[in-house]
């Protein structure tokens, strides 16, 4: 009897393959709350895609001790002086830790602790990010192409929206003279 089995899900390098890959597409008008500038973000084409999320979830949302492996493409673009980028997010269970790296492009990993104290690291083709439990998090997009990211996070983390989208990150991440630089987050 043969026990070798052949796994149904993929990793090209760039993307997830199988059956079993959720795939989801984030476009302007899904990030309503995010963009500090009001009117830029009104103005912008709202089926333009933002970023686009390819996961393979090999256990039940919510199981202790499962992982949850995904790839994130993000586009290249801007909302006024604001770079494009990702939702943002804490987990639910606040202790739960995230491994992100660099695949294709660069970008910015912008972090916010629960004092909303930020900071960001700067993302590239093999570069590796541990992101603490406690740690908000969220990706933005500085290069003219696809900034692609990869991401593994325990199944049981969950991810809370809702802080980042009532309050925001205390700094936000725009273009200066052709330069990210992080600044306060100030409401029109």
């Amino acid at each position: 009897m043969n026990n070798i089995l052949v796994p149904q899900t993929g990793f090209t390098g760039k993307h997830l393959t199988g059956e079993k890959i959720d795939k989801a597409v984030r476009k302007i008008s899904d990030l309503s709350s995010i963009f500090n500038d009001e009117a830029a973000f009104a103005a912008a084409p709202p089926d333009k895609i933002v970023y686009e999320v390819e996961s393979y979830l090999p256990v039940k949302d919510g199981t202790t001790g499962g992982l949850f492996f995904g790839i994130t493409h993000l586009h290249p673009g801007m909302v006024g002086n604001e770079y494009f980028m990702t939702k943002g997010h804490f987990h639910k269970l606040a202790d739960r830790g995230e491994f992100y790296w660099g695949i294709e492009g660069e970008g910015m990993l912008i972090l916010m602790d629960k004092n909303r104290k930020t900071w960001a690291e700067k993302m590239y083709p093999g570069s590796l990010h541990y992101i603490d439990g406690y740690i908000a998090h969220r990706t933005a997009n500085t290069g003219s192409g696809i900034f692609s990211f990869g991401a593994c996070w325990p199944s049981d983390a969950g991810h809370d929206y809702d802080i980042i989208s009532q309050h925001g990150f205390s700094k936000i991440l725009v273009e200066e003279n052709g330069t990210p630089v992080l600044i306060d987050r100030v409401k029109d």
